[in-house]
């Protein structure tokens, strides 16, 4: 039995001021994910590969530090719409390395190791290191995982959300935005605390749920969020029951088996991409809806479906919205 979450307005909690913090020394080093990265001086044209690095970087005041983006799968935060007018969008996904060496980067930041791993699908470490450029990986998608295994690579462990705070941190470091940085992750982590606070009481005993991400095609199997990553941890913290247990990132899972798991939510993602059918979202609830194993499944037919955007489901700043609003739409849910 699904019980609803009751209606509470989210208290934004106060913080203490903090010191203020140092400036950066340049030059400065810092380590990323194993590997040494040093800046003589504040970065200029930064080239952001992902949009959870971009929108960190509008919240931290650099967008005129910022000479490209690429690889979006929503539109920007309205907050920063009008920074983001104004800096060049590279490509919607994956940019080519020319295009990103060509604006002279002083940094390239990526939340994703395979677009700038081993086997960078823009380029790897050592071909920007050749050129002296300086490329970071969120330590969310490094930190306890094999990228090498599985199309988004394996998790060793379970997400930690300190590797997002880490990555904050680490990124205003380098662009000298401590202050700022301070200031972020103090507010989402408030955010955070408040709405597990909203939940924490309730009946949520044995409440289990799957996420979907997208498929390649309809007819084949989803890409499902897998046991240890970030859904998977969003899931945790509301005291949800992620069905697929598998340690890959994102893994194929055939809808029989999700089926015969009958989770009582399905949490879907919307994006704005059009790389796979299934990532419009309208074509995901006609799918849940039309097919015969989906359509029997407990949460279809109860229309226990949560929409969250894609962006909410990476290590961003728009993952403490993903929390509120999976706590929102659990709300209305029938019991």
């Amino acid at each position: 039995m699904m019980t609803r979450f009751p209606l509470i307005t989210l208290v934004v909690l106060a913080s203490a001021p903090a010191a203020m913090a140092a400036p950066t020394e340049y030059p400065l080093t810092i380590d990323n994910c194993g590997h040494a990265l040093t800046f003589p001086a504040r970065p200029d044209n930064v080239v952001s590969i992902g949009q959870a690095t971009t929108e960190i970087l509008y919240a931290l005041g650099q967008a005129d530090r910022m000479a490209g983006t690429s690889l979006w799968f929503n539109e920007v935060l309205p907050r920063f719409a009008e920074e983001d007018a104004k800096v060049e969008r590279i490509s919607d996904n994956a940019p080519s390395f020319e295009s990103v060496v060509n604006k002279r980067p002083g940094f390239v930041p990526a939340v994703f190791e395979w677009m700038i791993g081993d086997q960078g699908a823009v380029g790897t470490r050592q071909q920007f290191a050749d050129l002296g450029v300086p490329a970071y990986v969120m330590p969310a998608d490094c930190q306890g995982k094999d990228n090498l295994v599985g199309s988004d690579g394996t998790r060793l462990v379970p997400f930690d959300i300190q590797t997002l705070w880490d990555g904050i941190d680490q990124m205003a470091e380098v662009m000298d935005a401590q202050e700022a940085g301070d200031a972020l992750i103090t507010d989402l982590q408030a955010r955070e605390a408040a709405v597990v606070e909203r939940v924490r009481d309730l009946d949520l005993a044995d409440v289990s749920a799957a996420v979907w991400f997208s498929s390649a095609d309809l007819e084949l199997d989803p890409y499902m969020a897998g046991g240890m990553g970030i859904p998977a941890w969003m899931l945790q913290r509301l005291g949800l029951r992620n069905v697929v247990t598998s340690d890959e990132e994102w893994p194929t899972v055939g809808w029989e088996t999700i089926a015969r798991a009958d989770p009582s939510v399905l949490v879907i993602a919307r994006m704005d991409r059009r790389r796979f059918p299934a990532d419009d979202v309208d074509e995901k609830l006609r799918f849940l809806k039309s097919d015969p194993v989906t359509s029997q499944m407990i949460a279809v037919r109860g229309n226990r479906i949560v929409i969250l955007d894609a962006e909410a489901m990476h290590a961003s700043i728009r993952l403490i919205d993903g929390l509120e609003h999976l706590a929102r739409g659990m709300e209305g849910l029938a019991e």
